[in-house]
């Protein structure tokens, strides 16, 4: 990804992601992670059969990247961790629900100002046509 698309004020929303995801090959249902106590949208990803199963059994929440095409255990790299308290599927089976309590920093792979990770992927509002702004008070 590049810092633009990540860190920037410019829109450029990414309307082909289904179908990238699609086009990996993987089985995928998309994952909304919650944080469990705060209820704060963390961030969307997805998972295949072995990612639910690792995540089932090691408690802490495995995804598969759509974009390196690969299992991705999120907080392996930057110790932000995300404990599983619940998981939950919906009432047509295609999505689930991670319920979890972030162990590190945050939630998200980008990081504020302060050079931590941000607690949630959702730190930007669509401000007019074309822009992005920064919410006020958010990582």
């Amino acid at each position: 990804m590049s810092r633009e698309i990540e860190e920037g004020l410019v829109e450029r929303l990414d309307f082909d992601k289904l179908g990238k995801v699609a086009a990996s090959g993987q089985a995928l249902l998309p994952v909304a992670v919650q944080h469990a106590d705060t209820l704060e949208l963390l961030v969307v990803a997805y998972a295949n059969r072995q990612t639910l199963e690792r995540t089932l059994k090691d408690r802490v929440a495995v995804f598969w990247s759509s974009s390196r095409n690969e299992l991705w255990i999120k907080g392996a790299t930057s110790g932000d961790y995300l404990d599983i308290v619940d998981v939950r599927v919906n009432c047509e089976q295609n999505s689930l629900l991670y319920l979890v309590r972030p162990r590190g920093q945050g939630g998200c792979h980008t990081k504020g100002a302060d050079g931590n990770s941000r607690m949630s992927c959702y730190y930007r509002s669509i401000i007019g046509p074309g822009e992005l702004g920064w919410v006020q008070g958010m990582r």
